[in-house]
């Protein structure tokens, strides 16, 4: 039993850390992404200012909200479901830039965690932010780079495709083994709950082919569309801020 309990806690631990570890990671990429293209646009506003660190809180808020709202899909087990908080991350993303999407993901995640708490043993949530975030990230870094409508369009069709080929290979090769070791239940268990609702999943890749693929591919179509449909009569508000401080001469921040 002492020997259980001990691997238990280390399991855990492990998983803190590496959770820990790719979020780093993550802010990093988005930061340094940020700041080349700024470089390269010559824009000298700051990657973070006050304006945008309040708008973050919001969107952050709304995104939790969002997060508390999940729907089953029929070609999914029940532990996979459709939820709709990658809108206000990815319209945060398309008005502040990349490190804003990153951090409305991760501040979604902890207020969540504070209205609802966990029945996954936080791998759902560091599922969500992950997947959220390689999303996110690479379209906001794409449209940052010209933004037109097309180049939105653009932006959301690869950052759909990326978000789907990665979440199938994260859930695959960490996120399915990690869960089962965590729960202490076998990953033949899980294929089999998989197996019921489609006799095609047979084991663990056929399991995130034909479920969590479609899936994302669901979740990145639907939120893009939706933040196609309202972003531009939103964006005029979030940017009104930053335009009257460019206008008196003024872009500056209190955070690079």
């Amino acid at each position: 039993m002492n020997n259980g309990l001990w691997t238990s806690v280390v399991d855990n631990a492990v998983f803190v850390l590496v959770s820990a570890g790719i979020a780093a990671v993550l802010f990093l990429a988005a930061y340094a992404a940020e700041k080349w293209i700024k470089k390269k646009n010559a824009d000298t506003e700051r990657v973070l200012n006050t304006r945008k660190i309040a708008m973050i809180g919001v969107f952050s808020a709304i995104a939790a909200v969002l997060m508390l709202f999940e729907f089953p899909v029929p070609f999914a087990p029940f532990f996979y479901e459709l939820d709709f908080s990658e809108i206000p991350a990815l319209i945060g993303a398309f008005a502040f830039g990349p490190v804003a999407g990153v951090m409305i993901e991760f501040c979604k995640i902890l207020l969540k965690l504070f209205m609802k708490g966990t029945s996954t043993a936080f791998v759902g949530d560091l599922a969500n932010f992950v997947i959220g975030c390689s999303f996110i990230l690479p379209a906001s870094v794409i449209y940052m780079f010209k933004k037109t409508k097309m180049n939105a369009i653009l932006a959301t069709i690869a950052g759909t495709l990326i978000m789907t080929v990665f979440g199938t290979m994260f859930n695959a090769v960490y996120l399915l083994p990690t869960f089962a070791t965590l729960f202490g239940m076998p990953l033949e268990a899980i294929v089999g709950i998989g197996t019921e609702i489609n006799s095609h999943i047979t084991d663990v890749t056929t399991l995130v082919v034909f479920a969590v693929a479609p899936l994302n591919l669901l979740k990145g179509g639907s939120v893009s569309l939706v933040t196609m449909l309202i972003y531009k009569k939103l964006s005029p508000i979030l940017k009104e801020g930053t335009i009257k401080k460019k206008a008196g001469g003024y872009a500056g921040g209190t955070v690079d």
